[in-house]
């Protein structure tokens, strides 16, 4: 017959894994353990000060040759790498936003052979000798692209966060065929969100700078 512990703070046996016997204080180091490796395994491997640059011979890691903005980059990255994470950590381009990371805001949107992309849901490898084009490619603060500029006369930004990905959006828009009346641009901008609710003034920016834009070799 086994004793009754005195001390009422004393483990006491809990029902564990397969009915096995499991102290409590054993109980609680997995759960938290499990909770901790969970946490972890979100978070994306392959950039950041904290975490080791991928292993060329590792599971993850690939060699990829990236052209962007005219340039040709050859990076070890980790497969698993979306073309925002590249162009933000590994060459240091931020005009690209991370906001719902979800593809679903359009601040990271930036050309892909002239298609305009959420380079959040784009895998970095897949874009392998395709060009890439972010708003610092589009042009220069003494060279302004015409929807750049047009952005300016227009005001069609306030906090700025998203413009970005509006500018690079609405030069795809132009190059679709999709800016020839507001209520088309409004259409096909839509999946660009501006917080601060630009929006009249990003249509007038992207009809002016249309004609222009369309007149430009494609990025």
């Amino acid at each position: 017959m086994s004793a009754t512990p005195e001390d009422p703070r004393a483990e006491q046996p809990e029902s564990g894994f397969l009915g096995r016997p499991l102290p409590r204080r054993r109980f609680l180091a997995l759960t938290t353990a499990g909770a901790a490796s969970l946490s972890l395994a979100r978070i994306p491997a392959g950039f950041g000060a904290e975490s080791p640059a991928p292993d060329p011979q590792g599971a993850g890691g690939c060699k990829v040759s990236l052209v962007v903005n005219g340039h040709t980059h050859e990076l070890w990255i980790d497969g698993r790498s979306p073309l925002l994470d590249v162009l933000r950590d590994g060459l240091m381009l931020t005009g690209a936003k991370k906001g719902c990371d979800h593809g679903q805001c359009g601040a990271c949107t930036v050309l892909l052979e002239g298609r305009r992309v959420n380079s959040c849901l784009v895998l970095a490898q897949s874009c392998a000798g395709d060009r890439i084009t972010t708003i610092e490619g589009l042009g220069t603060p003494e060279a302004l692209h015409p929807m750049q500029a047009a952005f300016l006369r227009h005001d069609g930004f306030q906090c700025g966060y998203c413009t970005p990905g509006q500018i690079c959006s609405a030069v795809g828009c132009v190059l679709e065929g999709h800016a020839r009346e507001p209520e088309q641009v409004g259409e096909f901008m839509s999946g660009n969100l501006c917080r601060c609710g630009a929006y009249p003034n990003i249509r007038a920016a992207v009809l002016e700078a249309a004609e222009a834009t369309a007149s430009l070799p494609k990025p």
